[in-house]
């Protein structure tokens, strides 16, 4: 099965208006993982995760499909960036203490990604793959949002991405010791931040090139209208599952 690439084109709107992760998130992780001499952030696009891992990590290597997303990562000492598959990656057996995945499982070949995932952990090792499902605002401004998601967008999205609407469950998972937690992200953002933010959506991207025109102008008015000219909470509800490569 041939690699999805869907954020190559909105590369630098990706690394200025998607969402980072919260604090609680690394720390619950973070405990529950007995080694810190490697990890690897599978699709890192712009190693906003890397970046953190790299505080904990004697070493982080961060592969990601897209040329264009690596070039928005800033350097770290700490970090060594490739572009690479996620099905496909360019490290020996047993070599990392932790596996991470944000946002991005969806569009892997499970099967292949997960025998490499068995592959390069070495025992004892942590895998963790999370996303963030729809955005939510007020009761109003949430329904407009599920429109434009669901409606005028709707045949525009991959397959894949309807794993998100429910937490990767249909998504295979064969590893140990399984555990699964929730966390929110909570911003204060503008009605521009929001419209931005919804470029970065692959089906935006895509809609925009079978058309020609920007999809997000077709909500712009009455989605500044609602939200008025103050910053609004904006949240983004967080899912995580975890588990471990058994000891031989």
């Amino acid at each position: 099965m041939p690699a999805l690439d869907r954020f190559s084109t909105q590369a630098s709107l990706y690394a200025r208006y998607r969402i980072d992760y919260p604090p609680a998130l690394y720390e619950w992780l973070l405990a529950r993982v007995p080694g810190r001499e490697r990890a690897w952030d599978c699709a890192t696009g712009n190693g906003q995760v890397a970046q953190v891992l790299a505080r904990h990590f004697a070493r982080v290597d961060a592969t990601d499909l897209s040329a264009a997303q690596l070039a928005q990562a800033p350097a770290h000492p700490g970090i060594i960036y490739q572009q690479a598959p996620a099905e496909h990656p360019p490290f020996p057996d047993s070599s990392f203490d932790l596996v991470t995945v944000a946002q991005a499982l969806h569009w892997f070949d499970m099967e292949a990604f997960n025998g490499e995932v068995s592959r390069v952990l070495r025992p004892g090792g942590v895998v963790a793959e999370w996303g963030y499902g729809l955005v939510q605002v007020s009761p109003h401004l949430d329904s407009l949002l599920r429109q434009f998601h669901d409606d005028t967008l709707g045949s525009y999205w991959d397959a894949n991405r309807w794993h998100i609407l429910d937490a990767y469950a249909r998504l295979p998972f064969p590893f140990a010791a399984t555990e699964h937690a929730r966390f929110e992200v909570e911003r204060q953002w503008s009605a521009d931040w929001m419209l931005n933010y919804l470029r970065t959506w692959s089906s935006a991207v895509k809609f925009q090139q079978q058309h020609g025109h920007d999809p997000v102008l077709l909500l712009a008015d009455e989605l500044t209208r609602h939200w008025g000219a103050e910053e609004r909470t904006v949240r983004f509800p967080v899912f995580v599952r975890l588990g471990r490569k058994l000891a031989a």
